[in-house]
């Protein structure tokens, strides 16, 4: 087990009817005039985006809005948001969606509490030392961007998708209240399921993870498993949708991860730069990548996803680790058809060229500055290879 910190600041409101705390929770924080930031016409559409104003407006919080955030959050609305927080003088940050909404704010944040273009802190050019607070109203439960230090945004020029991680953007409260993900189309329920799942096993595929930890989070995945299936059959099921949103929180917050040295995060970092150049979902392009990169780093470890597949998904234990491993694998990749995600890149509907493998193998590498993958180094034709083996 390797020496860890762990930190989670964030205020998390959690149940049925929480969104009417807003306004308290505001003011609680030190606002006084917040940026409402969402994304589609969903909130619209269903009422939440007037029920948060009312929640602000019984508080005496004076508020903006800037919706049209899309999922791969884009940069140019960040700087649209930047510019429209210093004019109207903006002192709480408070999106209402779901990771890329809540990505964007943060991204918005570091713009407002440091000089310079903020993608710089995105880039790798410097680092920021300071973000505008940040509340989060939770309507999809994926990314976990609500209890995170992480935000990736995508610069439309090259089609960059880059993420930033520091304390500083951490939200300071959470509101989380399952009801509001009751109106997702399956899809995408499926792909917050496949996300959560994915930041799980980022941290746990490595060495020298305590057992503690590892028991946390295979329990946590089983969770999410079994909440997954059962929302397919009911996506109006209460407990599965609070056992998933709850799930988001914890898999990416740290708590997962402890004593696990941070972790692989290789296919987050190749399905990122997937992401950049095709916009897929983010949680779909993870579930398409994941069992390529696994049946090509499983000799690295076969022991470790042998443990993965008897724990989590109730393999029954095979001649030897090796076998057992790639019966895992195969289990895995089932659940993911069973929830109506893929398990290669034509499912997922991209069909890259060999011109197209060799340029995402070369933005991974750049963007992971020759450093990617825990269970095994990956070097930019590893990476091709992952990519060839998921087409």
């Amino acid at each position: 087990m390797m020496n860890f910190e762990y930190y989670t600041p964030t205020k998390v409101v959690f149940g049925k009817g929480t969104v009417e705390k807003a306004g308290e929770l505001v003011k609680q924080f030190g606002g006084s005039k917040v940026l409402i930031h969402y994304g589609g016409g969903s909130v619209k559409r269903t009422g939440l985006l007037d029920r948060v104003k009312a929640a602000l407006d019984a508080a005496g919080i004076a508020h903006v809005e800037l919706g049209g955030v899309v999922p791969n959050p884009r940069l140019s609305l960040v700087y649209e948001g930047i510019e429209l927080c210093r004019k109207e003088g903006v002192d709480l940050l408070l999106p209402v969606g779901g990771g890329s909404v809540i990505d964007s704010a943060k991204a918005i944040g570091y713009g407002l509490a440091n000089d310079g273009d903020v993608w710089d802190f995105y880039d790798f050019k410097r680092a920021p030392t300071a973000c505008m607070p940040i509340g989060a109203i939770v309507t999809i439960a994926a990314a976990g961007s609500e209890m995170s230090n992480s935000s990736v945004i995508t610069n439309e020029n090259g089609w960059l998708k880059r993420g930033c991680n520091t304390d500083y953007c951490r939200p300071k409260f959470a509101i989380m209240d399952p009801e509001l993900t009751m109106t997702l189309p399956a899809y995408q329920t499926a792909c917050g399921c496949a996300d959560i799942l994915m930041h799980t096993m980022e941290r746990y595929f490595n060495f020298d993870v305590m057992d503690l930890t590892d028991a946390l989070a295979e329990g946590l995945m089983r969770a999410v498993i079994a909440a997954s299936r059962e929302l397919v059959a009911d996506p109006n099921n209460y407990e599965a949708r609070a056992n998933v949103m709850w799930a988001s929180s914890l898999s990416h917050n740290g708590l997962t991860g402890c004593g696990a040295g941070g972790g692989d995060w290789a296919c987050h970092r190749l399905e990122h730069e997937v992401g950049g150049m095709f916009d897929v979902a983010h949680g779909a392009g993870l579930a398409a990548i994941w069992g390529s990169w696994a049946r090509y780093v499983l000799p690295e470890d076969p022991a470790r996803f042998a443990k993965f597949a008897v724990n989590v998904l109730g393999v029954e234990p095979q001649a030897d680790a090796t076998a057992t491993a790639l019966k895992g694998v195969e289990a895995m990749e089932d659940f993911y058809r069973a929830i109506g995600m893929p398990t290669n890149l034509r499912e997922l509907g991209v069909e890259p060229t060999e011109a197209q493998i060799l340029e995402l193998a070369e933005k991974c590498d750049i963007a992971t500055r020759g450093k990617l993958g825990a269970v095994k180094h990956l070097t930019r034709e590893d990476m091709a290879n992952i990519y060839r083996m998921a087409k």
